[in-house]
């Protein structure tokens, strides 16, 4: 039982609930008082030292059902027990497991499959392609070839020896059935981790622009963690700049009345910069996904950056601060994707208009402290670029950066201006991916 308890740890972990070692011998001592007569109680036992949260709860649950579930095809292993004692070959001995396929023995054949499985360490299985290759050495350490051969005996004797091949042939077909289905159970068990990795890595790399809906759930989920990493890193080299290098000049001077001995110490302290944030966002029908991932990750670093003011423009440009002060981020980004109840023209994209705009109305929020970030394409439909009103916002913050979704060769291409704007940027950087967007905040905290 320890061995299958371990099995289970290992697909709980690969679900992505962390078990520790001293969790797992909790969990063996709560069986071991518990038994394992009762199934409810097992599951209790075992959530009860496994499972921290209700979300790891629920990850539970499923892991403990496919687990410790074993479904067979009971109706064509009972037909085995049809067969009268005249359809048998004699005393013939019938090899590996066709003894309990012709007495329709359920739970011995799902014993055996189970160990035949253990004994070719099925639960290291990580890709699909590996389905095929465990399910036939299943069978081979279950001597399905065996049983092969001798059906093939009884069917040259002819009479009843043809009547009982064809029940066992029936049964071997169940039998490889059950074993296909048990496979692919367990890579659902175990290799849960390893096509999680596969995903992520795919959605690290994915282009903003081409992600499928259904994978924007599981983009949240890896800004989260990448907004995560990055607060606990910046928190970290704050708590380090506390103390510094050593400053021997203020030691020494410190230490005069002490005959030159340091009894007191001075130190560097370095400054970290949390930077103020304002950013004008594209949010044309082009650019509404990377202004969506952008966005979450912006307002989730409330570590690395003080403050954000954010703006939206198609052919008009507005001030969405309020929304996001008042609304989950989550919610807050797709009203910004919907347009629900703000006051903006989503026609076709004029950056020359939202830059008047802004720097008519707005231009107050920019200060020597500010770094102003666009998103956008620069795609402004050939109309009036108005680079020197961007020149003059420029020229007024502390740091320009603009972030567009297109590869560098198709800047300055048909209606791009980006050509125009480059010159007047302090960073320009493509921002297509999970990857770029992580590149980002190493540039906003300028971490080697």
């Amino acid at each position: 039982m320890d061995r299958v308890l371990n099995d289970f740890i290992v697909s709980l972990r690969g679900a992505g609930v962390p078990v520790s070692v001293s969790e797992s011998i909790d969990a063996a001592q709560a069986l071991a008082i518990s038994g394992y007569g009762d199934r409810q109680i097992v599951k209790s036992s075992l959530a009860a030292t496994l499972a921290k949260s209700a979300a790891e709860k629920e990850i539970f649950d499923d892991c403990f059902e496919r687990f410790f579930t074993f479904q067979t095809l009971a109706t064509d292993f009972a037909a085995g027990q049809e067969t009268n004692e005249q359809q048998q070959p004699g005393d013939m001995p019938i090899p590996g497991i066709g003894g309990m396929i012709r007495e329709g023995d359920l739970g011995g054949i799902a014993l055996a499959v189970r160990d035949a499985a253990r004994s070719v360490d099925l639960q290291s299985i990580r890709y699909f392609t590996q389905r095929g290759i465990f399910t036939s050495r299943i069978l081979q350490t279950l001597q399905l070839d065996q049983l092969d051969r001798f059906v093939a005996d009884l069917y040259r004797q002819g009479g009843a020896g043809a009547a009982a091949a064809r029940q066992l042939e029936q049964g071997r077909d169940a039998l490889i059935d059950m074993v296909r289905r048990f496979v692919e159970e367990q890579y659902g068990i175990f290799a849960r981790e390893s096509t999680e990795r596969i995903i992520e890595r795919y959605l690290w790399d994915v282009r903003l622009t081409e992600l499928e809906e259904r994978h924007y759930d599981r983009m949240h989920f890896l800004i989260r963690k990448l907004v995560k990493r990055m607060n606990e890193r910046y928190s970290r080299r704050r708590r380090r700049a506390k103390r510094g290098a050593l400053d021997f000049k203020q030691t020494l001077r410190a230490n005069m009345h002490h005959g030159g001995l340091l009894f007191e110490t001075r130190w560097k302290k370095k400054r970290m910069n949390r930077p103020d944030v304002v950013i004008l966002c594209d949010v044309s029908r082009s650019m509404s996904t990377a202004v969506r991932f952008c966005l979450l990750m912006l307002y989730g670093l409330n570590e690395v950056v003080a403050r954000v003011r954010s703006f939206v423009f198609c052919s008009s440009l507005l001030e969405v601060s309020h929304i996001f002060d008042t609304c989950p981020i989550a919610e807050a980004v797709e009203r910004l994707r919907t347009g629900e109840g703000l006051d903006i023209h989503m026609g076709r994209t004029d950056y020359g208009s939202a830059f008047w705009d802004f720097t008519n109305r707005h231009l107050d929020a920019v200060t020597g402290k500010t770094t102003v970030i666009i998103l956008g394409d620069a795609r402004s439909n050939y109309g009036d670029p108005a680079d020197e009103l961007l020149k003059k916002i420029a020229e007024r913050c502390r740091r320009l950066i603009w972030l567009n979704p297109e590869t560098p060769p198709m800047w300055g291409t048909g209606d791009s201006e980006m050509k125009r704007y480059v010159r007047l940027c302090d960073v320009v950087m493509e921002c297509s991916t999970l990857r770029h967007l992580e590149r980002l905040v190493r540039v906003l905290m300028r971490i080697p």
